[in-house]
């Protein structure tokens, strides 16, 4: 399963749209007025489903992640010289990136590929693919994406 992640251009708060491949809108995102980042996700039919907050006054970025209220893991950036790497602390999941963090994938703690992530260049905003082995887990995928999306953006 591919979904296109997309930021909206004009927006006060980090704003996204997230497609299937028919072009579907499959959730949107919404920031939130927060000390540090504060990413709602919604449904196509507006439930809440997610939520990514940033995690104020620690030495590296830091991410809670939460699925229909309850908390289930924590995205934290390791300390890297070359390559990004992020720890989830959610069925072993860790994330490796590139050079230039462009791509990124997600694996298991077997080094089983659950999803990998493609940066989309020459858009007037971040575009990301994100190709989900198990669609099941696509909104977890998504919510990491989001986290490592919001971490660049308190960087630049």
């Amino acid at each position: 399963m591919k979904l296109l992640f997309k930021q909206r251009l004009f927006s006060w708060f980090d704003s996204y749209d997230i497609y299937d491949e028919a072009g579907n809108t499959v959730y949107v995102v919404k920031g939130q007025l927060s000390w540090g980042h504060k990413l709602v996700i919604y449904d196509a039919y507006g439930n809440e489903v997610g939520m990514v907050v940033q995690k104020v006054l620690t030495f590296l970025p830091k991410f809670e992640i939460y699925k229909n209220g309850s908390y289930i893991g924590c995205l934290s950036k390791e300390f890297s010289f070359l390559t990004p790497h992020y720890n989830i602390d959610y069925n072993g999941w860790h994330i490796d990136g590139t050079i230039m963090e462009w791509d990124y994938s997600i694996l298991d703690q077997s080094g089983y590929l659950i999803a990998r992530v493609n940066k989309e260049l020459f858009h007037m905003t971040d575009t990301y693919v994100i190709d989900v082995q198990n669609p099941g887990n696509a909104l977890d995928a998504l919510m990491f994406v989001l986290a490592i999306d919001a971490e660049k953006c308190s960087r630049n």
